[in-house]
Formats: structure tokens, sequence, C-alpha cells
């Protein structure tokens, strides 16, 4: 009987025409692991994305709508030799829980074989070079022969499962020359005391095997804190919410039943379930988790509120904005998920060293032998010599080297309050030498409020806050906020770096620019606040000048004096009014300013800059920044920026402080700093221990201690990324 499989239900839009599933794939271990699965899956026709995030063991794939079945995917990894089912946060937490405790088991098994081996390999090496019977040396072979073997078998099984997984489907992983080693080494010793020979290799076997579960239970607990923090943020997420079905009735209904324009009940003690504004009522709120400011808020009409936030004191009413997949929160979730499956140029170097390597090591090892026993050397020594090599030139150091480091980077800059949403950007950043800031927005808080309002008519103020609403802008939110705009005018059209515009009842009106609006007059003539953006509305040949000022960001110029020690030169590109500009660069310090620029002055900027050899962060937030965000050697926005801007910058920092900006540069050089370091590591272990393992004066012993050893380094030097950031305030 055939057994249908529907995972319709696991399967998501990713697009237009695109779908999306994520997988949990068990026994992915390393960036050899890592890279089979993607080549594998990426050469099924229609796939369009096959990436592997090493942190929760989970692939996500993404195809051409109606083109596959998902469970093609799934037979295609169980021919790599990979296990796979739909991921589900819940049951994958519970195998990453019950995997943790079985890898603790077997390393408690080989930890207590180890010493107790040992214990009895001392007395025949002293014995060796004294007077030690030979029955009594056979005997200490024998007890650590019966504590080695059943203790292999045990301990050994993370490693023969995957190995015989590997084979079985005709491929190699790097726990197969693991295992063909250890394996190796208990035949070999056993045959050694069956005939009656002075060494045997029970301690460098089950030493081995310790080694390596230590570095395997380390790798897994270090991933497992780095993904808590994504465990942290859907632990925020509420499932249902208070929802107004009349005015005043309510009923509990789950988020996806929620819609924008409804309105929602919070009360004191639950976390909100939506984005959305204060219509009514009167608390403090506490949303540190989600937007980075550690004091409560206080939340009253007009106030907007963000999934994840507790509601600490008053009753609120809510009108809804997003829910479900559509709130910041989420947002957050999706870039710190691409932050964790990011894959970087060394990452991909590492890739590509791995995947050469179970050819490499099976070929060394063999012509080893073959070599020893050409140059007269027994079958025995010969063969015990290949062991070693084998044991040695694992390459557990270069598989640790970049996605260690990345892991731990990535999980440093969340609680930094920066999320990477793209794979090579730590490298770029590390990188950059040139800052350039726009102004309204990103070294200005997004908040802001018309100045002048009351010099406006009603009417037209409401039509001006009408037309703010079909731009991302956080000036025209501003006008829009302050107009109390609801209902957006159909048919609006926004032109990126010059405002909105649109027809009603036969009358063109445009926001935005003086000049988009043919303004430039009234602004030449106005007094206005030197401090403040200017945004132009006109209807037909009215014209009208709205005058919006915010305040700097809290520590910005704490940064920017942080940036200059660090020898990084910065400049602010903004196309607001210069009177504002220079308000702004004389207050933070910045020497090299330019006001009323374009999208395009900007990347005629850069471009320059980029000639001259600089390597250029631009930090902006607005739809007109996306342009020289892409143009940029990194980019950075906050989280308040437009979503073209998120889509296109590099890396997001969330809250109203500017000091990620600063955490991140000192995460990425760190980070940098200890990838190229733990490269040069695992190559110069390699370049040395392979060919004194060659040679045949390493025993498995040795090579055992040396191959894990190096590991470890590796790992613990990974681990020094978790601080990076020096204190600028």
């Amino acid at each position: 009987m055939q057994v249908t499989r529907d995972f319709s239900h696991y399967v998501r839009a990713a697009g237009a025409g695109v779908q999306h599933i994520d997988l949990a794939v068990e026994g992915v271990h390393c960036a050899g692991c890592m890279a089979k699965i993607e080549r594998g899956l990426s050469a099924i026709p229609d796939v369009t994305l096959a990436r592997v995030n090493l942190t929760d063991r989970r692939v996500a794939l993404e195809w051409k709508e109606g083109t596959l079945d998902p469970a093609r995917f799934i037979d295609r990894l169980e021919e790599l030799g990979y296990k796979a089912y739909p991921y589900e946060t819940e049951s994958a937490e519970a195998t990453e829980v019950a995997e943790s405790r079985f890898l603790l088991r077997c390393l408690g098994v080989a930890a207590f074989a180890t010493m107790n081996v040992m214990m009895l390999s001392i007395p025949v090496w002293s014995g060796n070079v004294s007077d030690m019977l030979p029955e009594q040396r056979d005997f200490f072979h024998w007890l650590s022969a019966l504590i080695a073997l059943p203790a292999a078998a045990y301990a050994g099984q993370p490693f023969f499962r995957s190995a015989w997984r590997a084979l079985s489907n005709k491929t190699t992983n790097m726990d197969v020359p693991i295992s063909i080693g250890v394996c190796l080494a208990l035949g070999m010793s056993v045959v050694e005391t069956i005939n009656h020979a002075e060494h045997a290799y029970f301690d460098a076997a089950i030493m081995l095997l310790t080694f390596l579960l230590v570095g395997r239970f380390l790798d897994q607990n270090m991933r497992r804190r780095t993904r808590a923090v994504a465990g942290n943020l859907a632990a925020l997420k509420a499932e249902t919410a208070a929802k107004f079905v009349g005015p005043d009735e309510i009923t509990q209904v789950p988020v996806a039943a929620i819609n924008p324009g409804d309105i929602v009940l919070l009360r004191p003690g639950e976390r909100c379930a939506v984005d959305g504004t204060v219509i009514e009522g009167r608390s403090e709120i506490d949303q540190s988790l989600i937007t980075g400011e550690t004091l409560y808020v206080t939340a009253d009409h007009g106030t907007p509120v963000y999934a994840g936030s507790m509601n600490i004191s008053g009753t609120l009413r809510v009108r809804v904005s997003a829910a479900s997949e559509a709130t910041l929160l989420a947002e957050i979730t999706r870039l710190l998920d691409n932050a964790l499956a990011a894959r970087s140029r060394y990452m991909r170097l590492a890739d590509r060293a791995s995947r050469l390597y179970a050819p490499v090591v099976h070929a060394t090892a063999l012509i080893t032998v073959l070599g020893w026993v050409i140059a007269g050397a027994s079958w025995h020594d010969a063969i015990i010599t290949g062991v070693a090599v084998l044991i040695i030139t694992c390459p557990c150091a270069l598989g640790l080297a970049i996605p260690t480091v990345q892991t731990v980077a990535s999980g440093a800059m969340f609680k930094a309050g920066v999320l990477l949403n793209s794979g090579d950007a730590v490298e770029r950043l590390a990188e950059a030498d040139h800052v350039i800031f726009d102004k309204t927005g990103t070294l200005t808080l997004p908040d802001l409020e018309v100045t002048n309002a009351a010099d406006i008519p009603a009417d037209i103020f409401e039509l001006a806050g009408r037309l703010a609403l079909s731009s991302h802008h956080p000036v025209a939110a501003a006008v829009a906020q302050a107009a109390g705009a609801k209902s957006p005018i159909v048919g609006a059209v926004e032109e990126a770096g010059q405002g909105v515009r649109a027809v009603v009842e036969g009358v063109e009106v445009r926001l935005g620019r003086p000049s988009f609006c043919g303004a430039e007059a009234l602004v030449a003539h106005a007094t206005l606040d030197p401090e403040a953006s200017v945004v132009a509305f006109s209807k037909g040949d009215e014209k009208f000048i709205l005058s919006v000022r915010q305040g700097l960001r809290p520590d910005a110029q704490a940064v920017i004096a942080a940036l200059k020690d660090r020898n990084i030169g910065v400049e602010i590109l903004s196309g607001d009014r210069e009177p504002a500009v220079i308000a702004a660069a004389h207050a933070l310090g910045i020497a090299e300013w330019r006001a009323g620029v374009t999208p395009a002055d900007k990347i005629a900027r850069i471009e320059e800059l980029k000639r001259r050899g600089t390597k250029v962060l631009m930090v902006g937030d607005g739809m007109n920044d996306a342009p020289s965000l892409a143009a940029a050697h990194v980019s950075m926005s906050p989280i308040s920026a437009a979503h073209l801007s998120q889509a296109t910058a590099d890396l997001v920092f969330l809250g109203r402080p500017l000091a990620p900006v600063v955490a991140a540069i000192d995460s990425a050089r760190k980070a940098l700093h200890l990838m190229r370091q733990n490269l040069w590591l695992a190559i110069a272990y390699n370049v040395l221990a392979v060919p004194v393992a060659i040679s045949g004066v390493v025993t498995p012993l040795i090579a055992a201690a040396a191959m894990s050893g190096s590991s470890i380094l590796v790992m613990l030097n990974s681990l020094r990324a978790r601080s990076a950031s020096r204190e600028i305030v």
C-alpha cells in the first residue's frame, strides 16, 4: 500500500510564484554536510533556494509554485544519507534536547572508559621498559579491551550511525574516516593482544572518541545558546487576542483571524499580539525586547505598540496595523533566521576545503600504508601508521573554523541590537573605513512632529495627511499622524526621492520636496526653524510649507566620537534643507556634509569614494536611501526603516540608540580576525601534523590527542567573538 504524504500545511508563499518549506534534518554536523545537502537539493529542477542553517539543523527550500511535491525533498535527503521531516519548533526543540542528553551520556561513557584504560596503559608503558612479564602485559591489554570495546560501541554511535548512513548511500562525510580510524585502531589492538605484542591502542581509540564527543557537545551547546535568542523571540508571540466584534463586545480569537483595521483589547499583564496604534486608554508598556528601549514607554492615544510588547498597568484599545507574519516581531525573527543561516565568503572557502577532505584523507592514508610497505615495513606497522594518518588528518578544526565564529558573532550582534541580512556582511563591515549617514530618521529619531500645523487650513492639512499615508518616508508619516489621517488617497504614486502625488476631484495634489511641489519660491521667503525639515504640499496652484522637526538620537554624539576614535571617516548626505543639516552636523562634530542631495547624488559620492579605495558603510532609512544602500560596500538600516531599505540593507539595528552601529563594527572586526586566525590555526595544524604522522613517529593515541586538541582550540578561540564592542558612552 502506498502512503500519501501531505505537506501542504507546512508550505507557505515566499513571493510571487515561489513556495517555501522548512525541513528539520538529522545528522548535520559540519560544513561538509551543509555543502553536500545544498548541492544535492539545488540540483533538483525548479528549486530556487536551498540553504542549510547549521544552528538548528534546518534547511530552507524555495521552488517555483506548482512544480514540485515537497515529499521529493524528503526522498532526496534520504538518498544523501539524512533523515528529514517538516520543521516544527516544538518537535525540533524536543529532538535537540534528546540528542544533547544522548551526546552527554556518550561523553560520560567515553570519559569513564578513557580514565580506566589510561590507568591500565600506564603500567604497561612503564613495564615495557622494565621487568613486566608478558603474561601481566597481556592481562592489562585484555582488561583494556574489556572496557574499551563496549564503551566505544556505545559512545561511538553518533559517528558510526552518520558514517553508515553516508556509506549506505554511496557518499562520504567527515564521520567516515573517524569511524574507520577508530575501528581499525580497536581491531589492530585486539590482533596485537592475541599475538602478545608489546603495544595495543585501546587508549588511542577511546580517547579519540572522548575528545570528539567533547567537541561535538560544545558545538551543539554553543548553537543552542545562540538559537535561544530566537526562542526568546518566539516566546514573545501571543497566539490569541481579544478582538472587538461589537462596540463593547470582545471575543478571544487566533492571531491569524485578525486583520489590519480591527480593534483589540490589551489588558494589564498581557503581551500584545499585533502591531498597532493606541486609540483609547493609558498605560505603560515594556517593549525592550522588541525596540531595545529599556525604560517603560507611556502609551496613550496615538502611541504605536508592537507584537511582543508587555502591557504593564492600564487597559488599552489598539487599532491593528499588522498581525501574524506582518508584525515587527515576525520581521525581526526572519532577520535573525537570515543571520544564523548566512553564508560568508570564509565559510564558503571552508566548505570547498571540506568537500575535498574525504577523498584526500583516504588517499593519503592508503598511500602512506603502501609507501611504508614498499619501503620495507611490515603490514602491521604500515597499517598502524595509516590509522594515525586517518585520525590526525580529520579536518574538524577546519570545518568548525568559520561556522563557530559566525554563530557566536551573530548571537553577540543580536544582543547588541543588530541583525544580519546578508551572508558576507560581517567581512564587509569589518573592512569599512568610512561611514555615510542619512540624517532624517537615521541620525535623528524617527518620531517627528509638525511644528506649524496650526498655520495650515484644516481641510488642506487633512488632505496632506491622507496623501502622506501612501509614503513610507518618516516625514510623511509625521504629517499623516499629526493630521490624524485614516484613509489614504486611492491611486497615489510615490516617486523615490521626490514625494507622493495623486489626483483628487480632478485636481493634482503633491506632497514632498519643494521642487517636486513647485514651492521653491515659498520656501525662499518663509521664516522657518533652521533645524526643521521642510515638506511642501500643493493642491493645484495652492502651495503650503510644513515644518517638521525631530531630535537627534540620544547617543549620536558619542557614537560619532567613537567612530572617529576607530579611525573611521564620517559624513552626512541628506536630502534635507541645508540649515537643518548644518545644525545636525555642528551638533555632532561632523565636518563633511551635503544637503539637498538626490539618490543619484548619494550614489555618485559613494562611487567617488570607491574609486579612492574607500570601503563605505551607508546608514540610511528612507525609500530614497535604498539605491545608495545597495551601492555601498556595506549598509545598515534602523528597524524603523522603510521595508525596501530593510530588504536592501546588509544589517538592521533595533531601538532608539545609534550605538549598535559601533557595536556591529567592533563585533565584525573581531569576528573577521578570529575567522582568519582559526583558518590559519587549522592550516598550520595540518601542515605540521600530516608529515609527522606520515613519517611514522606518531602513534594513534598522540594523533587522537592532537586532532581533538586542535578542534577544541578553534572552538574556544571562536567564543572570544562574544565580547567585542568597547564602551562608547
